[in-house]
Parts: C-alpha cells; sequence; structure tokens
C-alpha cells in the first residue's frame, strides 16, 4: 500500500484561519484533526491558505506553528499595516492573516495559484479539502496541474440541499456550486457516515457524475473538564439537561421549550429540571428566539449560554442528568457522540446517523411526540435526583487513529 501514497499531501486550512478568534464547529474540528495528523504523518504536509490577496503556502514548520497558534498555545501576533488594510475583517482575523503571511514559504495571486504549486510541490501530490469552503475552479486547476495530482474532499452532510428552507441566504446555491465541483473534480470523497454517503450519492448522481467514496466516522476526544470556566451558578445542584450545538432551525429547539412549558403546567417547580441550551446564535431562527425571551421559564428553567469552552461543555455534561437532542436533520451529530463517550444519558430524534454510530446508547424519541420527550426527561431527571444512572452497554465512541489509519492508507 505505501508505493501507492502521494509524494504530498496539501491541507486546504482557508476556513481554519477564517475562524480565529471564534469557538469552533464541528466542521472546524474535523480541519484541526486533519492538521494534526497530517503534520504527524511520514508523507510530507503542507498548507495553503486563500486570503483576499491571493494564496498562501506554509511547509511542515509552518503548518505545526500555525496549529498552535490555533489551539491558543501560542497568541496571534499583531496585526500587520497590510491585514489592516482589510478593515472590515475582524481584528483577531487580521492578526491571523499576518502571522499566516509570515509563515508562508511561497505566496501567490489567484491566478499564479498553479505556478506557485508546481513549483514547490512534487508530483502526485493529493489535496484535501475539509471544509466545504475553497473548492474553486483556481484550486482544481492548480492541484490538477501537477503530474498524478489528487483532489479528496470531505462532504460532512448534504443538508442545505436537502433541507433547503432550514438554510440562510446563498448557502443553498453555494453549496449546489460545491458539490458540483465535487461531482466533477474529486477524485475521493470521504464520508462521515454512511447516512451522509446515501444523501450526498442521490444528489451526486443528479449532479453527473458519483466519485469515489469512502465512510470514515469521526474520531471523538475526550476533553478534560474545566470547571474553573464555568459561568458562576454552574453547574446546577438538581437535575439539568443540555443541548449544544448551534442554534440554528434544524436544530429544533423549539420542541424542547414547548416540553419544558407543557411539564411545568404538570409538575411541581421544585421537580422541573433546568435545560441549558449551548450554543452560538444561528440563522432564521427568529420564532425560536422571541418564544425563547417571551417565555415565563427563560432565565428561570430555561437559559441560552453561548461562547463556552469545550472545558467548560466537558464540565456541564458530567453532571448533567441528560443531554437532549431533538434535530430534524444531522450529518454525524458530533455533540450527541461526546456525551455518550462520557457516560451522560442521551435523548435524540429517530436520524438514520445516530443511530449508525450510536446504536442503542440513546433513548430515541419521535420529535412528532412532545409527551414521549417529557416521559424520557423526567425519567431521567429522577435517576439524577436519586443518584442513579441508566445501565447501558459502555459506549466506545470511534477514534482519531481509527480515523486516519483508514484515511491516509488510501490518499
Amino acid at each position: 500500500m505505501t508505493s501507492d501514497l502521494p509524494s504530498a499531501r496539501l491541507l486546504d486550512l482557508s476556513r481554519l484561519l477564517s475562524r480565529a478568534g471564534r469557538v469552533m464547529t464541528g466542521v472546524d474540528r474535523v480541519e484541526r484533526a486533519y492538521l494534526r495528523a497530517l503534520i504527524k504523518s511520514d508523507v510530507p504536509a503542507y498548507g495553503l491558505i486563500r486570503t483576499p490577496l491571493g494564496f498562501l503556502l506554509l511547509d511542515e514548520g509552518g503548518m505545526k506553528k500555525l496549529a498552535a497558534k490555533i489551539d491558543g498555545d501560542v497568541p496571534w501576533g499583531p496585526a500587520s499595516r497590510l491585514a489592516k488594510v482589510f478593515s472590515k475583517l475582524p481584528p483577531e482575523l487580521q492578526r491571523a492573516l499576518t502571522d499566516a503571511r509570515k509563515l508562508a514559504i511561497a505566496r501567490c495571486t489567484r491566478r499564479g495559484l498553479g505556478r506557485m504549486l508546481k513549483r514547490h510541490l512534487p508530483d502526485r501530490t493529493a489535496y484535501f479539502n475539509t471544509g466545504h469552503s475553497n473548492l474553486t475552479d483556481y484550486v482544481t486547476t492548480g492541484v490538477k496541474a501537477l503530474r498524478g495530482g489528487k483532489i479528496v474532499v470531505f462532504v460532512h452532510d448534504t443538508i442545505p440541499l436537502d433541507h433547503p428552507h432550514f438554510q440562510r441566504d446563498g448557502s443553498v446555491e453555494r453549496f449546489k456550486l460545491f458539490l458540483s465541483r465535487v461531482s466533477a473534480k474529486a477524485d475521493l470523497v470521504i464520508y462521515n457516515s454512511q447516512a451522509t454517503q446515501e444523501a450526498a450519492d442521490a444528489q451526486l448522481t443528479n449532479l453527473g457524475r458519483v466519485p469515489q467514496g469512502m465512510v470514515a466516522h469521526l474520531g471523538v476526544e475526550i476533553t478534560e473538564p474545566d470547571k474553573a470556566a464555568l459561568p458562576k451558578g454552574l453547574p446546577f445542584e438538581g437535575p439539568y439537561f443540555l443541548c449544544v450545538g448551534t442554534i440554528e432551525p434544524r436544530k429544533n429547539h423549539l420542541l424542547l421549550i414547548d416540553v419544558w412549558e407543557q411539564m411545568e403546567k404538570q409538575i411541581p417547580p421544585q421537580d422541573l429540571p433546568q435545560l441549558l441550551i449551548c450554543g452560538q446564535r444561528g440563522w432564521k431562527n427568529d420564532e425560536f428566539f422571541f418564544r425563547l425571551e417571551n417565555s415565563r421559564l427563560n432565565g428561570r428553567f430555561i437559559h441560552e449560554l453561548s461562547g463556552l469552552s469545550d472545558g467548560a461543555i466537558a464540565a456541564l455534561l458530567d453532571e448533567a442528568a441528560g443531554v437532549v437532542f431533538p434535530s430534524l436533520a444531522e450529518g454525524y451529530g458530533l455533540p450527541a457522540l461526546e456525551a455518550a463517550a462520557r457516560g451522560t444519558p442521551v435523548i435524540c430524534a429517530e436520524l438514520p446517523v445516530y443511530k449508525e454510530v450510536l446504536g442503542d446508547i440513546p433513548v430515541y424519541a419521535s420529535v412528532n411526540d412532545s409527551y414521549l420527550w417529557i416521559r424520557r426527561v423526567l425519567s431521567l431527571a429522577e435517576s439524577r435526583r436519586t443518584g442513579q444512572r441508566p445501565i447501558k452497554d459502555a459506549f466506545a465512541p470511534p477514534t482519531w487513529d481509527a480515523h486516519f489509519n483508514l484515511v491516509l492508507s488510501e490518499t
């Protein structure tokens, strides 16, 4: 198999750098995991970053230094005068772009990308795009200018096309363009689940070509809990539940408000568990935010928390009665796996991907049956109140080692 490996790997880091100073999403975490894995690999690694002025190319040394800054081990430096020209960019991104330019071994305009890659990279380089961004004609043409150049794309989900009514303005068109390029140009597509591959194959068939695909479940990292990072008053002494993830329509937070408001009418206040909605505010969710802000439970039994660190979330999960995920669509559902890996009880919607990656670990409940959600929540709250947890088979989460043993043996 070694003889089939590429001469080098080129990882697109455009999305990860663009997130400087912001809480990472699930897609960001995947790109960061690929950054770490490619640096550790015996195959030479390079990083590609799109900037407002063109492209930057980093070698392995530059990627290691960039990783330290992305992880917060080393602070970003000051923004240069050039970066400040782009005054509309957030200050943290200006600083990140400045550091990336300093770490680059080469720079070019968009039209010069092919020449830059041919000058610095060997033939048979495999380009990895894991962030659903920067898969442009400039990039695909530049990679294919290398003899034996290979394009490997990670498709996390096809939700923008499967559920366009959940999407922000313009995102459906952008995603369709992205997937069209995957159909036309990708040599290999990596999927996080069989459910995602099946959905993607249906969309790619409509676009004309279905590239070779492989399924590699994402790794689950067990984060060290950090109680010191929690806001004052947390964790609660009594039973509480978490819902973790971006607050967007497909996550179906409206069901949780319905469930908690119905419970409040049925049980004494001292028996009503707390609900912590942990995540950044997303898009097209005015109805939910209106309901939340006008609910009599807001700030009393339902709490919106944004910007919590991974360590803070881990500390909350360890003492929670459970987590609740009434999502209407998911590509992978990493927060549910992270909770299960810590032994936190999971109540989730009956989605194929949850059943694929979690099996019978969660308690499943139909999103059309709020009464069933109430029963599940109250049952777990009572278990937490009495110091017990439901007995389940131990959950061995997927690992990044297994993911990369599979992916990097093929690419």
